[in-house]
């Protein structure tokens, strides 16, 4: 089929095209409510264990403690992702008159480790305050619960440094929501284009001296169109 043909079926069927992507547009603005705020905040730690008044002395034990201590951020890292350390933080929360669920909290968590470094991070889609107190809760939970967390430390506390002030930042609405309606009304159009095709091909109407040859029938005349 020629350009031409293409372009006469588009002009006959314009309606059909053009009235599914005008319902999903007045749909999408009727209905449109903006991304609620979500913000940020990320801290970090460097983890040890304290060395013991021998250990101050010796270069092998020094040494020994910044090699455990490797293995201890790795523990703490896989902890900090668990249920267990949510409900902790969310029971810490609870104490204070704020009420967070754990699966919030782990929902919103991400925790990573650079050798003996610990990076905790958590995201929130409310309020910012509630955010700030739910990262200073974490960060309690860690310094004070991580002896009994990890057998290894056998009730003896690891020593977390906490090494940023635990700052709130917003975070920008994704492009996935900015996208949203534009990508609906391609989809609107193309299932559109779909339906003028398929309504022509059904319709059994000849219109043109090209679809009579065509059928190999013969032409008798033509009336020009009035203009």
């Amino acid at each position: 089929m020629e350009l031409r043909a293409y372009w006469k079926i588009l002009k006959r069927r314009w309606l059909l095209i053009v009235v599914p992507a005008l319902v999903v547009l007045v749909i999408g603005v009727a209905t449109y409510t903006p991304p609620p705020p979500a913000y940020n905040v990320g801290v970090r730690f460097i983890v040890g264990q304290l060395p013991t008044a021998a250990a101050a002395l010796e270069d092998e034990e020094r040494l020994a403690n910044w090699q455990a201590s490797e293995y201890i951020v790795n523990g703490l890292t896989d902890w900090a992702h668990g249920l267990n350390f949510a409900q902790l933080v969310s029971e810490r929360l609870a104490a204070q008159g704020i009420d967070v669920p754990a699966g919030v909290i782990m929902g919103g968590l991400h925790a990573d480790n650079t050798r003996s470094m610990m990076q905790l991070s958590l995201t929130y889609g409310g309020d910012p305050e509630t955010l700030r107190a739910m990262m200073l809760a974490a960060i309690d939970v860690l310094q004070t619960e991580n002896g009994n967390a990890l057998p290894q430390l056998a009730g003896a506390p690891a020593a977390l440094l906490v090494l940023d002030e635990p700052v709130v930042n917003p975070i920008a609405a994704g492009i996935r929501s900015q996208l949203d309606l534009p990508l609906r009304l391609l989809l609107a159009l193309g299932a559109g284009l779909g339906l003028a095709f398929l309504v022509e091909y059904l319709d059994p109407t000849l219109r043109g001296r090209e679809e009579l040859e065509e059928l190999s029938l013969p032409l008798l005349g033509e009336i020009p169109r009035h203009k």
